[in-house]
């Protein structure tokens, strides 16, 4: 039997992509490989948000070629969809599938699964979708609706996966390279999304992870257009899902009727709404995970004009007060940009002020990376951040986002949580998530996808540790996180 490997790279929709491909493949009759380097076929899902993205995917490439020499590889996603060319004129790759063709990923595939590397280089039976140069399957991103196209993978082997309801991107950050990658924001249907979320369901699994590239956007495309409170209250109230979790969301994009779905399904006051057996709430198992996350980009009101961010620091300050009130226990995270041309020491002092002030429990940071043919590449050749002081003040937001972090995870110490379990360790213990986002190593043997409520017992390095607690344990009312800002740490 021929076997595949697909590696992923990237966001949660890039993720759901992988999945999918993955799984069309495991129909049609192809093996996953316990290893890329016995893999007949190699899918190569890339990312290419930053200039450190496409590295990583280069220097992925040239290690598989050393390891499976006899491999075919096709290499699609972002940075496939964003430079073609480059990418075909690498000697480790076969060919390049754009976004704009990604569903067509999986027939390619099948046909380099059956023919070693030395033979021709495009499958016999795969026409080329546009004129580029053979092996490269590229055109207009915004002239394909195939982006969002892509079955869910409901038989994906993993817990928590990801199902993309939304792609693509209308906004126009200066910074960013995706809507050229992605096209317009395009929906996934409702119906389609019930029957993927009922297939789960059927399937066995316990939480589901709603992704898109800019997920607040789904239903405006459609005919009649919905919102996309109207997608997550139809699936909470119209189908037994145990567990949704909601990925990033555009601050401008969290309103008073999205926040309600919260206080419904992620509260105390939300045990009698569910359709689920009423001995799930002695789990304290909310059906909406009591985790957010708003790309901030910057605290500095004057970078996040400069980036066309459509909200300014005290907008995006009340959407996390009113988060914080309303979920006390609730992860709160951000994305947060360092190094935009022109970010003085003044202006990064502001943002790391405005961080600090925030209830945020952890951070993704990273540096301003200058993509090609976005208003921010002549802006960075102006004005560059110097490298050392990108560094440091990298640095200085690292150690402000481990101190919170800390702080959030020992306020549960002695509390129960509810977990999904992700896998097994090699010790007997097993990884599992909260709901509330919480890596937690739990001290007993648990299969995987199980929802289980735990007492947590100690802090580790970047989660918690926990043992399976009593289905009657009753959780503590939670206190609200304190603003940690050390004093060592002002910047």
């Amino acid at each position: 039997m021929a076997e595949y490997h697909v590696e992923n790279f990237g966001c949660r929709a890039s993720r759901s992509d992988g999945e999918s491909i993955a799984a069309i493949l495991r129909h049609r009759g192809l093996a996953s490989a316990r290893h890329p380097a016995d893999a007949d076929v190699v899918i190569v899902n890339t990312c290419s948000v930053t200039a450190e993205a496409d590295r990583q995917a280069r220097a992925w490439l040239r290690r598989i070629r050393r390891q499976n020499p006899r491999a075919r590889v096709i290499v699609t996603g972002c940075y496939a969809q964003r430079a073609p060319h480059e990418l075909a004129a690498l000697p480790e790759v076969d060919a390049v599938i754009g976004n704009s063709h990604k569903a067509q990923v999986a027939d390619l595939a099948l046909d380099y699964a059956m023919s070693p590397r030395s033979e021709s280089n495009a499958g016999a039976n795969f026409v080329p979708a546009s004129s580029l140069a053979p092996a490269v399957f590229v055109d207009d991103a915004f002239a394909h609706s195939e982006l969002a196209a892509l079955p869910f993978a409901a038989d994906a082997q993993q817990t928590r996966p990801n199902l993309k309801v939304q792609d693509g991107c209308g906004n126009r950050c200066s910074f960013c390279i995706i809507p050229t990658t992605r096209g317009h924001s395009r929906s996934v249907s409702l119906e389609q999304c019930f029957g993927d979320v009922r297939r789960f369901v059927d399937a066995g699994g316990q939480e589901l992870v709603l992704s898109g590239i800019n997920l607040g956007r789904w239903g405006r495309d459609l005919q009649p257009a919905l919102r996309f409170e109207d997608l997550v209250a139809a699936i909470l109230r119209e189908t037994a899902l145990p567990r949704l979790r909601l990925s990033s969301i555009e601050p401008m994009d969290w309103s008073t009727d999205l926040l309600a779905l919260y206080r419904e399904f992620a509260t105390e006051s939300s045990r009698g709404n569910s359709p689920l057996n009423a001995a799930r709430c002695t789990l304290h198992a909310p059906r909406l995970a009591r985790h957010t996350h708003l790309p901030l980009q910057s605290g500095s009101d004057t970078i996040l004009r400069r980036m066309y961010r459509r909200y300014r620091p005290w907008h995006y300050a009340e959407r996390l007060a009113s988060i914080r009130e309303l979920l006390p226990a609730a992860a709160i995270g951000a994305d947060v940009m360092i190094g935009f041309p022109g970010e003085t020491d003044a202006l990064f002092e502001e943002s790391y002020s405005f961080i600090a002030a925030q209830p945020f429990t952890y951070l993704h940071l990273f540096p301003f990376s200058a993509r090609p043919g976005t208003p921010a590449w002549e802006l960075h050749r102006q004005s560059p951040v110097p490298a050392r002081a990108v560094r440091e003040r990298m640095d200085a937001l690292r150690s402000l986002a481990a101190a919170k972090s800390q702080a959030f995870r020992a306020s549960f110490v002695g509390q129960t949580l509810s977990a999904v379990t992700v896998e097994l360790g090699p010790d007997g213990t097993t990884e599992a998530v909260t709901d509330n986002f919480l890596k937690l190593t739990l001290d007993e043997a648990v299969p995987a996808n199980r929802m289980v409520a735990v007492q947590a017992t100690a802090l580790t390095a970047d989660g918690i540790r926990g043992l399976l607690a009593p289905v009657t344990s009753e959780p503590r009312p939670h206190q609200n996180i304190p603003h940690l800002i050390p004093a060592a740490l002002v910047y």
